[in-house]
């Protein structure tokens, strides 16, 4: 593989690319994103049972990761949602075949592994939402596919939602779970499906997998970098 370049840097994070080939690439922490979720917002907080503290879907007159209506008031869903009483939580990637208020518009951050990229790196790579992406914890050598499904911090990168952590074996707490390194994250702009969502996990698995095979896998990233060097030491492929 030729020497990977530096694309972009997100908060002091390099994000790689290879000439003449599609993925870029990074190593960082995991910070857990539960948008999407049902029950990821309650008008109790977390005592109520919701995945996430309110404060981080925004607040009265500023919400951003729950449905309002016209009034600029939260949607709570109803007897006939899959979480009542809980916030409708949104995520960027839909289906739009559904309304606004409806909770299954939203990508399922408790049971679909997705990954969250701020918007210089969409913005510069090109990434489109519903893109594929590979991810790979450096510390157990479990690897999950993913979809593009949020827009997170534009200063932060290595997020991903509830059942991404979960399948990478680290905690799904949306507030004290992930990992504070160790992660490699590789994402395939162009790889949406169209329609981008709903897409099958299954298919998703396929074909992002199939992806990082024409890449070479993963261990041209082994040998690429120092600092992913590093992060594989202990691994036996």
């Amino acid at each position: 593989m030729p020497d990977p370049t530096v694309g972009l840097e997100v908060g002091g994070t390099k994000l790689y690319t290879v000439e003449g080939q599609m993925p870029f690439f990074w190593t960082s922490g995991f910070a857990v994103d539960a948008d999407g979720a049902p029950r990821a917002y309650h008008p109790g907080g977390r005592a109520a049972g919701a995945l996430d503290a309110t404060a981080n879907a925004g607040h009265p007159g500023n919400w951003w990761g729950i449905v309002t209506d016209g009034n600029g008031d939260p949607v709570i869903q109803g007897d006939g949602d899959p979480a009542p009483g809980f916030y409708v939580s949104t995520t960027a990637l839909v289906d739009g075949t559904r309304p606004r208020a409806d909770p299954n518009r939203y990508v399922d951050a408790s049971t679909v592994p997705y990954v969250s990229l701020p918007s210089p790196a969409i913005k510069h790579f090109g990434v489109t939402k519903g893109d594929l992406a590979m991810v790979l914890n450096g510390k157990n050598g479990q690897f999950s596919s993913a979809i593009v499904a949020d827009v997170g911090p534009a200063t932060q990168i290595g997020e991903g939602s509830v059942a991404l952590a979960t399948a990478l074996g680290l905690s799904g707490d949306a507030s004290h779970g992930g990992t504070s390194s160790g992660i490699v994250w590789v994402v395939f702009p162009g790889s949406a499906a169209s329609p981008a969502w709903p897409r099958a996990l299954d298919e998703i698995a396929s074909s992002a997998s199939a992806l990082l095979g024409a890449f070479g896998g993963v261990a041209p990233l082994l040998t690429s970098l120092p600092q992913f060097q590093a992060v594989f030491a202990a691994l036996t492929f």
